[in-house]
């Protein structure tokens, strides 16, 4: 499945924030999400479905599971199923991708 990012329609989130569903098939999906400097999802969440996110440009703060760090560019997490977290502020513009098993189905509707 080839999926070229300028032919995906982004989904605007809220102020500063959008995403892009990527590449997915099977058990895997594949997410842009994209964070104006500044903004940021303030509130934790929790999903059932593993997430590694990876910083592809930026600098973010990403809370997980009561830590807070700051991931730069080439940084990466891997959050378990059911652990509060999100990414609290992007300090720069910012994207990250998100790596989600099994598909986001929430997502796609």
């Amino acid at each position: 499945m080839f999926v070229f990012n300028n032919e995906v329609e982004k989904v605007d989130l809220a102020e500063g924030k959008s995403r892009k569903i990527l590449a997915r098939g099977g058990n895997m999906m594949l997410v842009e999400g994209k964070f104006e400097k500044g903004s940021g999802m303030p509130n934790c969440h929790t999903h059932e479905h593993e997430q590694i996110t990876y910083v592809t440009k930026g600098s973010v703060e990403f809370v997980c599971d009561g830590e807070t760090k700051i991931l730069n560019e080439g940084d990466s997490i891997y959050v378990a199923p059911n652990l509060e977290h999100t990414v609290s502020k992007a300090f720069e513009d910012s994207i990250v991708l998100d790596i989600f098993a099994p598909q986001r189905e929430d997502f796609l509707k």
